[in-house]
């Protein structure tokens, strides 16, 4: 990359690399404790604002994915935030702070920083998924479903978001088929009696999906692990899967900063790392690893970047 002049470098107290929940949350704490900052991010909102609806966000008894994330947006902005939809390709240590380097040659010096970079969406890694992406397989069913009024559809999964995707097609689907390779659905189970009462959805128990197939245009089938109803096939027109996510932990790990065994990033309960001024927050974090939910994201935001300004005044 092409070195920039010491004197076009930007300057601050803490740079949030993530937009979502966890991000947006310490730059709005960062805010009230006047500390400079900015948010660098792809995905302006977070892979919340990919959710259908949210019931289980204080205040709110109901609400959309989108209309939460940009609530999440439009507060922190309101408190001053400075936001640049960038992709930080790598962080350097830099004396005692860090040099933050992202596409288009822009280059940060910071003396702290936020991890809040989420999980991206994990595959089935099986034959025909890759072929068939953006031709009947999905991993957004709120963005596809009303693509599918009146069609057929697979979804795979079984925790919350494959539970409330599920819900959200059968408002357009003519069948929806559930597809959990466990005996039981492990979502919240608000989502579960709703998948349990809804007539156009069928949950099938401990099964795999093998195969995607279909001709050169679009899904038409999926072969699985098990005889179903006499067949291991089941016509579909569409699958989606929501089968969950991995730690984006990649910027991390380089820096030096200990990961568990699934590539979570390990912190204590102020959001340390063992890397002195790098903190991490939302679902890339260890510390709340098997309960990803808004809640608790945006609660670590808030502890980081109270950690952060009690890290700057020493």
């Amino acid at each position: 990359m092409k070195q920039i002049p010491q004197s076009r470098i930007n300057l601050y107290d803490l740079v949030v690399i993530g937009s979502g929940p966890a991000g947006l949350a310490a730059s709005i704490y960062a805010s009230r404790y006047n500390i400079k900052h900015i948010i660098l991010g792809m995905d302006l909102g977070g892979t919340i604002a990919l959710a259908h609806q949210v019931e289980n966000y204080p205040g709110f008894a109901s609400i959309s994915g989108i209309e939460l994330s940009q609530k999440f947006l439009s507060h922190a902005k309101i408190l001053g935030a400075q936001i640049e939809n960038r992709e930080v390709i790598a962080i350097e240590k830099l004396n005692n702070h860090y040099l933050v380097k992202t596409n288009n040659d822009h280059q940060y010096q910071v003396k702290t920083i936020i991890i809040a970079t989420g999980t991206k969406r994990r595959h089935l890694n099986i034959p025909g998924e890759v072929k068939y992406t953006g031709r009947g397989v999905s991993y957004c069913a709120t963005c596809d479903a009303p693509f599918y009024k009146n069609k057929i559809v697979v979804v795979v999964g079984g925790a919350d978001a494959a539970c409330s995707g599920a819900i959200h097609l059968a408002n357009f689907a003519q069948k929806v088929y559930l597809i959990y390779r466990r005996n039981e659905l492990r979502a919240e189970p608000a989502w579960v009696n709703q998948v349990r009462q809804n007539p156009k959805i069928e949950i099938i128990y401990d099964t795999n999906i093998t195969e995607i197939k279909g001709n050169n245009n679009k899904v038409q089938k999926v072969k699985l692990d098990k005889i179903y109803q006499g067949e291991k096939e089941i016509c579909t027109d569409g699958v989606f899967v929501e089968i969950g996510g991995v730690p984006m932990a990649g910027l991390a790990k380089n820096l030096g900063v200990k990961i568990d065994k699934d590539n979570f990033i390990i912190t204590d309960n102020q959001m340390a790392t063992n890397i002195p001024g790098i903190y991490c927050a939302g679902d890339a974090n260890a510390f709340q690893k098997h309960f990803q939910q808004v809640v608790t994201a945006v609660a670590e935001g808030a502890t980081a970047s109270l950690s952060i300004y009690q890290y700057l005044s020493k």
